[in-house]
């Protein structure tokens, strides 16, 4: 690789927030463009001249693309048409002159659910070689010896892989109601009576236990009661000081250990229990990257936990769960006390009507955006493939909405931990996600993000670099010993790739989360020149980044490294 070529200081005042008329002028460069004028540009191609400060910026169409026939022969030309599609720049323009496209790459995390079909070395390198970004433990089902194999086969896969991290997050069980055991599972039909007790130890044909004391207290005559969310239904008719009687209104096969909700209501159950306390000093031991905390109803729970963390030196990002009725009009404080949540659908569709779900998973994806915090969407987004090789058509466009919704990350539940084809459903879960990214137009600031980051100048900074990269269309370059500086890069959705170089291992991990981000560990030098070329020749040795390729190397953050406290920079540096 050449030494630099150029390195030209960008002024912070550039693209001041304040200042309209460069603010305007980018954002008409950088206006949106749909979905066919992306994928089948008007013939021709028009160039226009963009006046900007010292820059002369020159945008043309995209090529026209040719329709290819689909059939089993056309392999390689369906290739070949998606990996120009893979291409397309994020904002619907290509670059001209010298500036140069990014690699492109998958922004959007995958969160996968380690279990019983995943939990061997075999199967956790085929997940991350097939798009893991995340595993999850989920402390509902197994124990920590499982768990802890788990743990162990993750960091072996870090410890040995070159250019690729797995974080690791850890979700409670949470204040669960089930129902107990039975000796058979029972057929239900509408119409018949059935009740439930808090008495331990009853399972017959027309009663079972329930391992909730306050569970007669909670619910009311009229009341809907629902098993696993939804797929049995039942209208409480009364109660007595120990039972709750029912009417079947949806019947099926009611089995072993179910879980109950009660539509619109929440137990009055506290959000951690000692089972989860047990878990979560697990966690800590274990030194894993996040928990995923269940039935999160207000703010004081996050702050409990996060005392706790403080107390044993634990660094672990702390991310809600959006579950339960009770944590909706306490979102705004929730999520402010948190890292990130989580929109977890099934309890949410369960205690509150189903058709309110896609309008609070847009809002909550808006509101941590808006605040900075991580956000994942998950359940059931490709649940048909617990037991078939190939998606739903509206699986496939659940996915889409999220990763169009600007979700941080998209989860798998079953499908990858106890699933007949895990493989396929990551492959086509990073599939879909990185199709949906090539057509979504980059440059878009999330809502009041601007006035939300006034607390440093590094907020600024991130500001300005994402235009930077978004006008002249590079990635973008931080280095970091906290990973503050990338985490606030992606919130701002960068057009390019976010190369994140630190020499902390479990600040890379974490990264792994964060949409856009390409976490790389590497051991800074003193000298920050010396640091900046090593990183330029990773990249480009990896395949990253292209011989006279431009990226926008960002100085700055919380830690100075290299400069003054007082100091903050943008270069723009050709490889």
């Amino acid at each position: 690789m050449s030494q630099v070529v150029a390195t030209r200081s960008i002024q912070s005042t550039l693209l001041s927030p304040g200042s309209r008329s460069a603010h305007d002028r980018v954002q008409k460069f950088l206006k949106p463009s749909t979905f066919s004028s992306i994928v089948f540009p008007p013939q021709g191609n028009k160039c226009s001249q963009i006046g900007f400060r010292s820059f002369n910026i020159s945008a043309r169409k995209s090529a026209p693309v040719e329709v290819v026939p689909v059939s089993p022969e056309d392999d390689s030309k369906i290739q070949e048409h998606l990996n120009h599609l893979h291409g397309v720049q994020q904002f619907g323009e290509s670059s001209a002159g010298m500036w140069s496209k990014p690699t492109f790459r998958r922004k959007t995390k995958i969160v996968c659910t380690i279990g019983p079909s995943t939990n061997t070395k075999e199967m956790i390198w085929q997940l991350a070689e097939a798009g893991m970004n995340v595993a999850r433990l989920n402390m509902s089902h197994g124990d920590h010896a499982s768990h802890q194999k788990v743990i162990d086969l993750v960091k072996e896969y870090n410890a040995q892989s070159k250019d690729n991290v797995i974080a690791i997050m850890l979700d409670t069980k949470g204040p669960e109601v089930r129902s107990g055991d039975l000796p058979q599972p029972v057929t239900l039909n509408s119409g018949q009576e059935f009740t439930f007790t808090i008495e331990r130890g009853v399972g017959t044909a027309d009663c079972v236990s329930v391992n909730y004391d306050d569970f007669v207290n909670d619910v009311e005559a009229g009341d809907m009661l629902l098993v696993d969310g939804g797929m049995m239904s039942f209208l409480v008719t009364s109660k007595t000081h120990d039972s709750v009687k029912c009417e079947v209104v949806d019947g099926g096969e009611l089995k072993s250990r179910r879980h109950l909700n009660v539509r619109g209501k929440s137990a009055t159950l506290p959000s951690i229990t000692e089972k989860d306390w047990d878990d979560i000093k697990f966690g800590v031991d274990n030194q894993v990257d996040f928990y995923a905390v269940s039935f999160v109803k207000d703010a004081e729970v996050v702050h409990e936990l996060k005392n706790y963390l403080k107390s044993c030196g634990a660094d672990i990002h702390v991310i809600v769960k959006i579950e339960s009725a009770d944590s909706i009009p306490n979102l705004h404080s929730i999520i402010t006390a948190s890292d990130g949540a989580m929109v977890a659908r099934g309890d949410l569709g369960a205690e509150l009507p189903i058709e309110e779900v896609p309008l609070l998973q847009e809002e909550i994806i808006n509101l941590c955006r808006s605040m900075g915090k991580a956000v994942i969407v998950a359940t059931n987004m490709l649940e048909s493939m617990i037991v078939h090789p190939t998606p739903t058509r509206a699986e496939v466009s659940d996915i889409a909405i999220a990763v169009r919704e600007g979700s941080d990350g998209i989860m798998l539940s079953g499908e990858t931990a106890h699933g007949k084809f895990p493989l396929k459903a990551v492959k086509v879960m990073h599939t879909v996600a990185l199709r949906t990214e090539a057509t979504i137009p980059g440059g878009q600031m999330p809502p009041n993000i601007g006035q939300v980051f006034k607390n440093h100048m590094s907020e600024m900074f991130a500001y300005h670099a994402t235009m930077m990269s978004n006008t002249l269309g590079t990635s973008t370059v931080v280095f970091t010993r906290t990973g503050s500086m990338a985490i606030l890069l992606s919130h701002y959705r960068p057009s390019g790739t976010i190369f994140a170089f630190t020499n902390e291992k479990r600040v890379q991990q974490k990264l792994a989360l964060y949409q856009g981000v390409c976490p790389i560990y590497m051991e800074f030098c003193d000298d920050a020149e010396v640091t900046f070329i090593k990183a330029l020749d990773l990249l480009q040795k990896q395949g990253m980044v292209k011989k006279g390729e431009e990226v926008a190397l960002v100085q700055s953050g919380r830690q100075p490294i290299w400069r003054f406290q007082s100091t903050h920079n943008i270069q723009i540096r050709k490889v």
